[in-house]
């Protein structure tokens, strides 16, 4: 069974900082096959993508509104993908979301497989 494990969410005054955690188990394939993502969704918006980063680590994209205040980093030993967030502002308030997804190499192969996180909810207060 595939499990994708978000912790790290809370309060936080604006300006604070929290680091969001993503633990993967039971992929088909091992976890630096995919590529990993965060996307948060707001109350009465969409779901965004907030950030990416792909299976060899060496790609990254950001929303802009979070750029050069979000780090995303892997540890493929751990299984492990992590959003550090740093300046928070009141309208990063959503619950953020971890998604897997087939890199590069599976994607050449067609293997395929989409996995999601359940969420954790991150609340910024003026």
């Amino acid at each position: 069974q595939v499990q994708l494990v978000e912790s790290g969410g809370g309060f936080v005054q604006a300006g604070g900082s929290l680091t969001l955690s993503c633990v993967a188990s039971g992929l088909p394939f091992i976890f630096n096959m995919y590529d990993v993502s965060w996307y948060r969704e707001a109350p009465g918006k969409e779901r965004e993508l907030v950030s990416f980063l792909s299976d060899d680590g060496r790609l990254t994209n950001y929303v802009n509104s979070v750029k050069g205040r979000f780090i995303i980093a892997r540890d493929n030993v751990k299984n492990t993908v992590t959003l550090q967030m740093n300046n928070l502002r009141s309208d990063d308030t959503a619950v953020y979301y971890c998604y897997a997804g087939p890199g590069a190499r599976m994607q050449s192969r067609g293997d395929r497989g989409d996995y999601w996180g359940q969420g954790t909810q991150v609340t910024v207060s003026l």
